[in-house]
């Protein structure tokens, strides 16, 4: 067979240990003939293809982003879009696409599979909040380079008796935050999930810095996090492709109110895109390559329109619409541990 993978939507780490098992099961079990898309489903819809065997990714397996590049490109956004990718999909003698991606590029590949495309998906994204997998690769990653920076601000913190806002990544689910939160010891927890109340919050921070010690107050905060109607303004952002609002900004905004509110000197970090950069960790490593392989698997028992997922430490395939059909947001009951920490 001809198989083609693509990457879209943000990088992740473990995106090349996706293809590479992709390719070494495919030409060493299957005897496939291996491709790659540059550049997402904007690839698809310009027709640049490379070859991706197992040559291609030799010692790509530690190495963070993905070698085909990504991006944003919705086909279903550009007249004749989907038409194009069907007939880039003949044109190449493509007999099944491989599509790693988060709940846009799923999307696209749930709609394309409906249509008759021989599609398998792959789940990617480091906010962990695609349904149907209990986790994705990327983010033990994500949330590792947030426990570090955590771990350092606190020493700092502590010399200069600061408050330090710490913004991670996620949209509308806090499962980096609230994982990083937890790990890293913040005072505070911030999700998407529930709206803040800026007054609890200096609340507790003036609590905390009034016990008679020199104590660090780290509040983390999703990108996506929004306070109580009426109780802080945000700048609104342009949308991307998906109709997504371009974030960043609530964590600058929060550390003016909290020095505004308690007089208490307030540095803010953005991590942003370094949760996405550099080497994924073992787990991610691993989680990736098994993707991979059944992937490739999934494509050879012409499993169309599944996604491959992890549940109860195995990987299964359960159907792309379950995937995006909602997103995966914090367990209440992991935000309640979170909260026994907060002063």
């Amino acid at each position: 067979m001809r198989v083609a993978m693509l990457t879209g939507g943000g990088d992740c780490p473990g995106l090349n240990a996706v293809m590479r098992a992709v390719a070494r099961k495919g030409e060493r079990t299957y005897d496939d003939e291996l491709l790659g898309f540059q550049d997402g489903w904007k690839g698809v819809l310009e027709g640049r293809v490379v070859p991706l065997g197992v040559e291609q990714l030799r010692g790509t397996l530690p190495r963070g982003g993905t070698v085909l590049g990504s991006s944003r490109t919705n086909p279903y956004k550009i007249d004749g879009g989907p038409e194009q990718v069907r007939a880039t999909l003949r044109e190449h003698r493509v007999d099944a696409l491989v599509a790693i991606g988060g709940e846009d590029t799923l999307g696209v590949a749930h709609r394309l599979a409906e249509e008759g495309v021989h599609v398998v998906g792959v789940p990617k994204t480091i906010d962990n909040d695609l349904s149907a997998t209990e986790l994705t690769f990327g983010f033990n990653t994500a949330v590792q380079i947030c426990v570090d920076a955590i771990d350092r601000l606190h020493t700092t913190a502590e010399s200069h008796d600061r408050v330090m806002v710490v913004e991670v990544m996620g949209r509308h689910a806090g499962h980096i935050a609230a994982w990083a939160g937890i790990a890293g010891g913040a005072t505070i927890t911030l999700i998407p999930e529930q709206p803040f109340d800026v007054d609890a919050v200096c609340e507790a921070i003036r609590h905390r810095h009034t016990q008679g010690k020199r104590l660090a107050s780290i509040v983390v905060i999703s990108e996506g996090a929004t306070p109580r109607e009426g109780t802080m303004e945000l700048q609104s952002g342009e949308l991307d492709a998906f109709g997504h609002v371009r974030l960043g900004g609530v964590g600058t905004r929060l550390a003016e109110q909290i020095e505004l509110r308690t007089g208490y000197e307030t540095r803010v970090t953005t991590l942003g895109h370094v949760q996405r950069g550099g080497t994924p960790t073992a787990f991610d490593r691993v989680l990736a390559t098994r993707f991979g392989v059944a992937a490739i698997d999934a494509v050879h028992a012409e499993a169309w329109g599944t996604m491959v997922a992890l549940r109860a430490d195995h990987i299964v395939r359960v159907p792309l619409a379950d995937a995006v059909g909602e997103l995966k947001l914090v367990d209440p009951e992991l935000y309640e541990v979170a909260q026994v920490f907060f002063e």
